[in-house]
């Protein structure tokens, strides 16, 4: 099963996000949900970097697969804030149609500090 979780602070600002383990809903290489949160989370990453021009913090294990953990930094300005959150927001919404569509390979949590 895979575990996400997105974060947010108290301002409901989305802070980062963290994904681990395999969702097996599926063989190798035919498995639509770990493809779904592959795509959404590294897509995010690269946008926050090309369009938000925001770098956030990537940790993740290559080797193993099945973890990524990311920390977004507030952006040097308010428009790319904007894009930042707009792009972490198209996440979050995305992870929430796979969490309710594939509840038996995906568990999300949506943290508030």
């Amino acid at each position: 099963m895979i575990l996400a979780s997105i974060n947010h602070d108290k301002h409901d600002r989305i802070t980062g996000f963290s994904i681990t383990g395999h969702a097996d809903s599926g063989e190798y290489g035919k498995d639509i949900v770990c493809a779904a949160v592959s795509v959404l989370s590294i897509s995010t990453v690269n946008g926050l970097d090309v369009v938000a021009h925001v770098s956030p913090k990537v940790d993740s294990n290559d080797i193993d697969g099945g973890y990524m953990e990311v920390s977004v930094p507030e952006a040097n300005s308010e428009q790319d804030e904007i894009a930042a959150q707009a792009i972490l927001l198209t996440f979050k919404n995305g992870m929430l149609d796979i969490s309710q569509s594939y509840a038996d390979y995906i568990k999300l949590d949506i943290i508030k500090d």
